[in-house]
């Protein structure tokens, strides 16, 4: 990062990571949020810190235990084990509490088909589809400690297929459906499933997506699935063939069954899940979360970040294929007994306004989506939102990756109405719940940070040698205490886990990210420290020169990335995506780096520009710059098909290669 070795005291770089902070923008929370939020009291962060395990014992305690702990944390570095001795279900947490309560007709899922079609699940409906399906999965043969692979679009069913593997302590796998068979069989062969749940196909902007196909193709190479549940969604128009004696439909494993079915009694430390992290190269690396820790961390997290209430409407628009959506579309908000939305299909499908038409529709309070997808909805403009009833919306949230600050105050105008606090978050598959955000009662936002640690974290931002940086300067992340919701291992390959997140600093977690803190104590996310360009000796974060580009009136959208120079070592490429009103030129371009090179400084004006219509991006929209990295090298493009449109990277490198030959 910028504070490497051959950057301490260099006068140029100290003034240009003091640039990055003059976001001078603040937004202390609103006063009627703080006198009822679930988190108003400041001392909350004193608490915690003084006493971590107290805490997490007093979150802990506000779920149902069959059996209560021993020992709160069993910490021997790197190894954790939380609520040592406990036995608890996630399952019975998220769904048989509430089914039990009061809550027993509150909706817990309601669920957006693309093609319109919705359905609502009471929480004690939801306890009865779950608890069938879980005596199916029984009648196929699966036991405690089996592994159970689901791939499956947006649809009830998973998540009814996630929460019937705790019940009976089945540790699923869940596999995005974007994922291609080569994914998906590499996926099962690790985890060693022995049953796949997928569906004929899913809808996709008016498409099918042919999961039923992938399926089939990946199994030809996965001996261990003795069994796949077809869930019935498109119909025909999928196209599916069933295998006999390897194949059953959704309905038939459930026919019949009883809807009777105890939780499995879970030691806290017993695997709830493996999770394949994205855009991996050679063996998968599967996430294992556990059950106590993960079920504590994440609930809280829920409930004091997002603030919910027991009448708010909840939509978190990622996909469950993510963890995302396993902690907060799934086990977050279920174990609140919140209402969470669940929609299908994508945010332009039939049209631009479908996530404002579902927010009025079913008047949703609380909303958490990525930057990308919001970079994207201020290049559709600011007609789309107005064209609905956002009243309902109280609080908004981001995540995926850091947010340009512009986003931020685009997202606070036009979608909050300059009244809804903003939670921009930062997490990772690996942490499982979210580790570094504003409490919206008690936090005064700044476009582009995610301000402080929650409480019981503590982060650092260290250089090379493990030394915490100054104010302004930029470094790694890194956490110094654990946290409950921790991964545990990589499935497999303990001592890949060692030497990939706890060797480079021993004792402390290495985030592989980068961050800034400013003056306040405030966090500023960089991205991955991969995507930090060394251009003739200055490190720049692609994250900086992306701001500074969606700074421009006429950028909807950047993605920058560093290629080979024979002088620089590197120099800036830049991926461009401009607003409907706005034409690309070569004037543009020019415009474009000299806006860079006043908000940054001349070291960081692009050498290179490219307008795109589209940037590649997977379908959880994160933009893959790796494959921007391939055009701009002249390699052969890499893996292409977890894209949502493989054809986008195409375009972009004949449009490259006709520039080097002109």
């Amino acid at each position: 990062m910028s504070v490497a070795k051959g950057d301490r005291g260099d006068p140029a770089e100290k003034e240009r990571l003091e640039a990055l902070l003059q976001e001078s923008r603040r937004f202390p929370p609103p006063a009627a949020m703080r006198a009822a939020a679930n988190a108003g009291d400041p001392k909350v962060y004193d608490a915690a810190a003084r006493d971590l395990e107290g805490f997490w014992a007093e979150q802990a305690e506000a779920l149902d235990w069959f059996k209560p702990w021993d020992k709160v944390l069993d910490w021997q570095s790197p190894w954790a084990k939380w609520f040592v001795g406990g036995q608890t279900n996630i399952c019975h947490n998220c769904v048989d509490r509430h089914a039990a309560s009061a809550r027993r007709n509150k909706a817990a899922i309601i669920w957006e088909g693309e093609p319109g079609d919705q359905r609502i699940l009471t929480y004690g409906q939801l306890q009865r589809e779950v608890a069938r399906f879980a005596n199916g999965l029984k009648r196929l043969g699966v036991a405690k400690g089996d592994r159970v692979a689901i791939y499956l679009g947006m649809v009830p069913e998973l998540a009814i297929a996630m929460l019937a593997c705790a019940r009976i302590g089945a540790p699923h796998s869940i596999v995005f459906g974007g994922f291609s068979a080569d994914a998906l069989a590499d996926r099962i062969n690790d985890a060693q499933a022995k049953v796949l749940v997928t569906a004929d196909g899913a809808w996709r902007r008016g498409g099918v997506v042919p999961l039923k196909a992938n399926a089939d193709a990946a199994l030809r190479a996965c001996p261990t699935i003795s069994k796949v549940v077809v869930v019935e969604r498109v119909g025909a128009a999928a196209q599916a063939e069933m295998q006999a004696g390897r194949d059953i439909t959704w309905e038939e494993t459930v026919a019949g069954v009883s809807a009777d079915c105890p939780c499995e009694k879970m030691d806290a430390e017993d695997m709830l899940f493996i999770l394949y992290t994205s855009g991996t190269t050679g063996k998968p690396k599967g996430i294992v979360h556990t059950t106590g820790g993960y079920m504590t961390g994440v609930s809280t997290t829920h409930r004091l970040i997002f603030d919910i209430k027991d009448t708010d409407v909840y939509w978190c628009t990622a996909d469950i294929g993510w963890v995302t959506g396993h902690s907060y579309i799934v086990y977050g908000p279920l174990a609140n007994g919140a209402t969470s939305l669940m929609y299908e299909g994508s945010p332009d499908h039939p049209d631009r306004g479908r996530f404002w038409s579902i927010c009025e529709k079913y008047g949703v309070n609380i909303l958490y989506t990525a930057p990308t997808s919001i970079r994207t909805f201020m290049r559709w403009g600011t007609d789309w939102p107005k064209r609905y009833d956002l009243s309902s919306l109280r609080l908004l949230g981001s995540v995926g990756e850091p947010i340009n600050p512009e986003a931020w105050m685009w997202y606070h105008e036009h979608i909050g109405a300059g009244r809804c606090p903003i939670v921009d978050t930062w997490w990772q598959t690996e942490t499982g719940m979210i580790l570094i955000t504003p409490l919206p009662a008690l936090t005064t936002t700044k476009p582009g940070s995610a301000t402080r640690p929650f409480p019981g974290i503590e982060a650092q931002v260290l250089d090379e040698r493990g030394d915490p940086v100054g104010p302004g300067a930029g470094g790694y992340l890194v956490l110094t205490r654990p946290w409950p919701a921790m991964m545990r291992t990589i499935y497999g390959d303990s001592e890949r886990y060692v030497r990939q997140y706890w060797s480079r600093y021993p004792g402390k977690y290495f985030t592989g990210d980068g961050a800034k803190v400013d003056e306040d104590g405030d966090f500023w996310l960089l991205g991955r420290v991969d995507d930090v360009m060394n251009v003739s000796g200055h490190r720049i974060s692609t994250y900086e020169v992306e701001s500074a580009l969606v700074d421009h009136p006429g950028v909807a959208e950047a993605a920058v990335i560093g290629r080979t120079h024979d002088v620089k070592g590197q120099a800036i490429a830049a991926f461009v995506t401009l607003k409907e009103a706005t034409k690309g030129s070569d004037a543009l371009k020019g415009e474009l780096r000299e806006h860079v090179a006043h908000k940054i400084g001349p070291i960081a004006r692009p050498d290179d520009i490219y307008f795109a219509a589209e940037l590649p991006k997977t379908r959880s929209a994160k933009i893959m710059r790796r494959l921007l990295r391939d055009i701009a090298e002249g390699r052969a493009l890499g893996d292409t098909t977890t894209l949502a449109d493989p054809s986008v990277v195409q375009r972009l490198k004949e449009q490259y290669e006709e520039k080097e030959d002109a």
